[in-house]
């Protein structure tokens, strides 16, 4: 699918720099020139990490919650990774839990420098790893352009160093890393993830029954995908982060907006390549508009920078999307897997914001933190073939629900 990138019009009211403006252009020219939109496709897996003996509550987590559904499990020399598969064509999940509590690397020493990561040290979204035709390749062009890479004997984690596999090192913006790989991610044996092992007959009751809470309500057939990932960054630090997401995959800036109420705004990048967004998900960007100390001359709100601040450069949310229509219940499919959640005693931010009538239009819903990945779920349904990507009166309101449930008191300062 052939995308003009010189000629888009980006969306939305944010007013970028001179310098994003100018290095936009420059970067996807450079892209094209350099063989990066050949080499590099699809997001083809999502990575996490959680504690050590936390594996199988959040694969419990995840199959109540999300339509993923686990298939394998592996050792190598430090880590259980367990593989989760969705629908063929959308990314696989790749979660990593340490094979011990004192296991230690960059993601603990990033953690402990925040006040409401500290609690899970190990704990933390880490990022994508995009499909990639010939990873030597990649390397070279990369490097050339100021973008590190991970060598063999840098990090403990050997993932990150495979043979079938080419990592970032971790991003000064984002906290997240951007993977590639030939692999053939439907196929998790193909993955060099380690040994395979099994999981005891008690932890495969529990997914079982999390499966079955899920297909009894009838909520698999309703919760699709991931629709996009969302990272929050420093006010200062947004364009930075942004041009170098789109310096290393073949994505689009498709717009941003300023969120006025929440002194903020959310900036969306896309893939070009897909119909639809859960075959390679949007990567959003949010950042306050003034930096903590400046705006305290102002007194506005700052939700996201207040998040940074507490919780470090990281991933704040993964949104499933929900089957358009309305239930048998009467209610939109939304609210209705809300609901159901909420029954079985998941959390939620508030309620869901939208209204869904006539008109096409978008409902959401934030989840509180998970106890285990310290991520947010968010619900959305895209109603009528609505065809933006989020309202800013829905973001404004979620925004605000998730800056109340993520304060951090200490001293005489409250955020």
């Amino acid at each position: 699918m052939h995308f003009d990138y010189v000629n888009y019009t980006p969306n939305g009211d944010k007013k970028n720099s001179d310098f994003f403006e100018e290095y936009r252009g420059k970067i996807y020219e450079r892209r094209s020139a350099s063989g990066v939109n050949d080499l590099v496709g699809t997001m083809n897996a999502i990575i996490i990490q959680v504690e050590a003996g936390d594996g199988i509550s959040t694969l419990a987590e995840l199959h109540r919650m999300t339509p993923y559904r686990y298939h394998s499990s592996f050792q190598n020399d430090t880590h259980r990774c367990h593989v989760l598969l969705n629908k063929s064509g959308f990314p696989t999940l790749i979660m990593l839990e340490p094979s011990s509590a004192s296991y230690e690397d960059y993601i603990k020493r990033l953690n402990c420098l925040y006040p409401l990561s500290r609690k899970k040290p190990n704990t933390r979204y880490i990022g994508e790893i995009f499909g990639c035709s010939d990873t030597n390749s990649l390397r070279k062009t990369l490097e050339s352009q100021y973008i590190r890479l991970e060598e063999k004997g840098d990090t403990k984690n050997q993932i990150f160093t495979a043979d079938n596999m080419l990592f970032s090192t971790v991003s000064d913006f984002t906290g997240n890393r951007v993977g590639y790989s030939s692999a053939e991610f439907d196929d998790p044996s193909s993955l060099a993830l380690g040994a395979p092992i099994k999981l005891a007959a008690a932890d495969h009751e529990l997914l079982d029954k999390s499966s079955e809470f899920s297909e009894q309500h009838g909520l698999l057939d309703l919760m699709l995908g991931y629709d996009h990932m969302a990272t929050r960054v420093l006010a200062g630090e947004r364009e930075d982060a942004i041009l170098e997401f789109l310096t290393m995959v073949p994505y689009y800036f498709w717009g941003a907006y300023n969120i006025s109420e929440m002194n903020s705004s959310t900036n969306v990048t896309r893939c070009p390549t897909v119909t639809d967004d859960k075959m390679s998900p949007a990567k959003v960007f949010t950042a306050n508009n003034t930096p903590s100390f400046v705006n305290s001359f102002e007194g506005l709100p700052m939700p996201t920078e207040d998040f940074v601040r507490n919780y470090g450069r990281r991933l704040h949310h993964m949104a499933v999307e929900v089957l358009d229509g309305d239930h048998d219940s009467g209610q939109k499919n939304v609210d209705y897997v809300v609901g159901v959640l909420g029954q079985q005693g998941v959390a939620f931010l508030a309620h869901v914001v939208g209204e869904c009538k006539d008109s096409p239009d978008l409902k959401q819903i934030f989840s509180k933190h998970s106890q285990h990945t310290l991520l947010i779920t968010e619900y959305i349904e895209r109603c009528k073939k609505f065809d933006g990507f989020f309202t800013k009166a829905n973001v404004a309101s979620l925004t605000e629900a998730a800056g109340k449930d993520e304060r951090y008191e200490h001293g005489h300062v409250f955020d």
